[in-house]
This record gives structure tokens, C-alpha cells and sequence, in this order.
């Protein structure tokens, strides 16, 4: 197969940290083809890529309850929220410098390169936003769960397929990223 597309305007590509998002990000970098600036625009194609932070609440695993003893069942630590907030977004610069450093591997960086960042249910959030975005292509990588975790946890790239408003790509495994298929 030869390199996909030339005209396409967006591309977004999801990336969470992992090795498998960011050799989808490989991948999208070496097989997807852009739309080239008009002479007399700037309306030239661009790489988005998204990353999906995790709201607090999420990202502590857990939900306290209600405090024993009569205690307030709502109760919200500000200095433990704002700890979380704080590490949950130098999760984020990380993931995204990582992404932008592969980005300049391939000579690329803006405007053909834009981040996104979106708080919230990677699976909801990545459709939304690649509607969002305008995207003509969706490309993310898969973790390749075995049937028990996906049964509790789901899987995100194939609620993305079925739920993405366009096409999705879902790159599996390393050796698919080496080469141009």
C-alpha cells in the first residue's frame, strides 16, 4: 500500500504516553500525507496531536465516600485536588514533549504540528474532539489487552472505531509502524 492521502487537511492522533500510542504517532508521521499550503494561503494541512488528561477524580482510582462518623459524604480537599491537577498536568507536558520530540525527528513542528489537550473519559473524548478538530482521520494506537481486562476496562481504540464520526487507523504493535505497508 502507498502512503495515504495528500489532501487531507487534519490528522489527529491520540497519544496517552505509551509505546503503542507513539508509534501510531510514527506511523501517522511516516504514511499520512497532508494537504501542501496554497500559494497565495496558509490553509496548509496539520498533524493534531491529542492527548486525553484524566479529570482528578478519575485519576485517583478511587472515590472516598463519605467520611465515617457523621462526617460531610461530599467532602473535597482542595490541596488534595490541586496535587492531583498539578501532577495530572506534568503527566501531560511529558506525553506532549515526548510526542513533539518524534515530531521533530521527522522535520516537523508548527504550524504543521498542533497539541490539543482535553480533560475527561479518553473514549468519549478523543470522538468529541476529533469532531471537534475536523478531522478527516483518527489514527491511535491499540494496547492489545487480553480478553479479561478488556471486558472490565474496554477497549479505547475499538469504542473509537465504532463511535468516531471519521476514519480511524488503529496501529498495532511495533512492527507495523517499520514498515510503509
Amino acid at each position: 500500500m502507498t502512503s495515504v492521502g495528500g489532501n487531507l487537511s487534519c490528522a489527529v492522533v491520540a497519544v496517552d504516553g505509551s509505546e503503542e500510542s507513539m508509534n501510531a504517532l510514527r506511523w501517522a508521521l511516516s504514511n499520512l500525507k497532508l494537504r501542501s499550503p496554497d500559494p497565495d494561503s496558509t490553509n496548509a494541512g496539520s498533524f493534531v496531536v491529542l492527548h486525553v488528561q484524566s479529570p482528578p477524580s478519575i485519576a485517583t482510582g478511587l472515590n472516598p465516600g463519605g467520611i465515617p462518623f457523621g462526617g460531610p459524604t461530599d467532602l473535597e480537599v482542595p490541596a488534595i485536588t490541586a496535587a492531583i491537577e498539578a501532577h495530572q498536568k506534568r503527566i501531560t507536558e511529558a506525553v506532549l514533549n515526548h510526542a513533539l520530540g518524534i515530531c521533530a525527528e521527522f522535520n516537523l513542528a508548527e504550524p504543521r504540528i498542533k497539541t490539543h489537550v482535553v480533560v475527561g473519559d479518553p473514549k468519549d473524548k478523543i470522538c468529541e474532539a476529533a469532531q471537534d478538530l475536523h478531522a478527516d482521520v483518527l489514527v491511535m494506537g491499540s494496547r492489545a489487552f487480553g480478553h479479561i481486562k478488556r471486558m472490565f476496562l474496554g477497549s479505547v481504540s475499538n469504542y473509537c472505531a465504532h463511535h468516531a464520526q471519521c476514519p480511524v487507523i488503529i496501529i498495532k504493535g511495533k512492527e507495523n509502524v517499520d514498515k510503509k505497508n
